[in-house]
């Protein structure tokens, strides 16, 4: 037999070959026979700090049953909301009191018009807000353009550090309210959408345009969210994601060091951490007194009750568990492998639930 006859296994004329697989189609399988973790339910009780409301017709009875499987005895709802949207959030969640704090958001309507009456507003309204049961302040969210998170009306334009929102930092402050702030994006958002970003898989979903005029970089950002906590030191803030800092974890350091009236969540960036295990674990150990657990449920409409327990028990496993190189595609859209962290028994009661009832005791 001629061996130059030979096909060979996989060509690039082959649809199995690896040239022409799509990168949003890589699903590896990990193929190290290693130990694996099954934790449906939390080795403490858990308070999560960041999730939202879900849609109008959820079984609010059936989350709470998955918060019980998973031994969550909280969940703080960050709602976005103002106005009578803001009291229809309150009215869904008033028969579990005991589980759920609601959280408002901000009522910027007015503000790119001359004057003062629009802050004169939001502060009335924010006051109004705690009145009927408002325990805090988010999710706000400024990703380069402004503020735009809370609801009705988005403030493109104006940032966390313009002078016109000075009185609500300080009104938080003196209705102990705390404040959760969306920071900036993963670092992999701003930089180019090509072959040499690492978070290439996640990163182009969500993807910033820095071509558009006015927008703030990454390193902006974070410098207009730090004039606010260092400006305002009787107001608690906390910095969600990580401060969207994962790829520098010493960059939110370094503010948690300097300003007692921050933390930070591990909302939706434990995924992110979960790939420098060693690097992660020293970090939260060191800072184990600032950290906040979060899941943010509730945010996306394709999320279903079935999502949450898989959701608890991916986080439950990242933190505790020892686990090495293994994926969950269903829940994160990034290339690498996930590692446990195997955060010590003081450092896990006080991310689960400690920390967070500083905040909201």
């Amino acid at each position: 037999m001629n061996l130059d006859e030979i096909k060979p296994a996989s060509s690039d004329n082959d649809a199995a070959s690896p040239g022409l697989i799509r990168l949003k189609d890589f699903r590896p399988k990990s193929v190290f026979n290693v130990p694996v973790s099954d934790i449906p339910k939390a080795r403490f009780p858990v308070i999560d700090m960041h999730t939202h409301s879900w849609q109008p017709d959820t079984d609010i009875g059936k989350w709470v049953k998955k918060m019980d499987e998973a031994g969550v005895e909280k969940s703080v709802i960050l709602s976005f909301e103002t106005g009578a949207a803001f009291d229809a959030v309150l009215g869904r969640f008033a028969g579990y009191k005991e589980r759920f704090d609601v959280w408002c958001g901000f009522d910027y309507t007015g503000y790119d018009l001359p004057g003062t009456a629009w802050i004169e507003r939001a502060v009335a309204e924010l006051e109004r807000c705690a009145r009927m049961g408002a325990k805090g302040v988010g999710e706000l969210g400024d990703k380069g353009l402004g503020e735009f998170y809370s609801r009705p009306v988005a403030a493109y334009g104006m940032h966390l550090d313009d002078s016109r929102m000075q009185p609500l930092w300080q009104k938080c402050g003196e209705l102990h309210m705390p404040v959760s702030i969306h920071i900036a994006d993963p670092i992999w958002m701003y930089l180019p959408m090509d072959a040499s970003n690492d978070g290439l898989m996640n990163a182009y979903t969500w993807r910033i345009d820095m071509d558009k005029p006015g927008i703030l970089d990454h390193g902006q950002l974070l410098r207009s969210f730090e004039k606010i906590v260092s400006g305002n030191p009787d107001t608690i803030f906390i910095a969600c994601h990580f401060a969207n800092c994962t790829h520098d974890l010493e960059a939110v350091g370094k503010m948690l060091e300097r300003y007692p009236n921050l933390y930070t969540d591990i909302t939706s960036r434990l995924e992110e951490i979960a790939a420098v295990p060693r690097y992660a674990r020293a970090f939260c150990e060191k800072f184990q007194d600032r950290i906040l657990y979060g899941t943010d449920l509730g945010y996306d409409p394709v999320m279903t009750m079935e999502y949450a327990a898989r959701l608890y028990k991916s986080t439950f496993r990242l933190l505790e568990s020892a686990d090495e190189h293994f994926y969950d595609h269903d829940l994160y859209s990034y290339h690498w492998s996930l590692h446990g962290l195997a955060l010590e028994d003081a450092v896990l009661r006080k991310i689960y639930r400690e920390n967070a009832l500083k905040i909201i005791a």
